[in-house]
């Protein structure tokens, strides 16, 4: 896979609102696809596909233990996807405030003037 094809496949794996979740639960631990499933509403089948989405990005690892198939956080997959991000950091962050401010000021002196 090329590089852009990696950000695609990470981007819309994160795009999932489930998906998400499920990464936030593995920072804590490796869990087991079972555990993984208990707090949502959908069937361990549905669950499943979402891990497939994961594991395709890299996003995830998962591996058998006896029984049991875990699934384990794979940090460095979003070093690309965090990388890309950075790039937009050039910018100055937008202070709304402050140009809330700017803009009531000059709307302000537009309406003194139309009276």
């Amino acid at each position: 896979m090329t590089d852009r094809a990696d950000l695609d496949t990470v981007f819309a794996a994160l795009a999932d609102p489930t998906r998400r979740a499920i990464l936030t639960m593995l920072l804590e631990d490796d869990m087991a696809v079972t555990d993984v499933a208990e707090p949502f509403e959908m069937s361990l089948a549905a669950i499943s596909k979402h891990l497939t989405i994961l594991t395709r990005a890299g996003l995830i690892a998962q591996e058998k233990r006896g029984r049991v198939k875990w699934c384990k956080l794979q940090p460095d997959a979003l070093r690309g996807a965090s990388v890309w991000m950075q790039g937009f950091g050039q910018f100055e962050p937008v202070n709304l405030d402050a140009f809330e401010r700017f803009l009531a000021s000059e709307l302000g002196g537009e309406d003194e003037t139309r009276e």
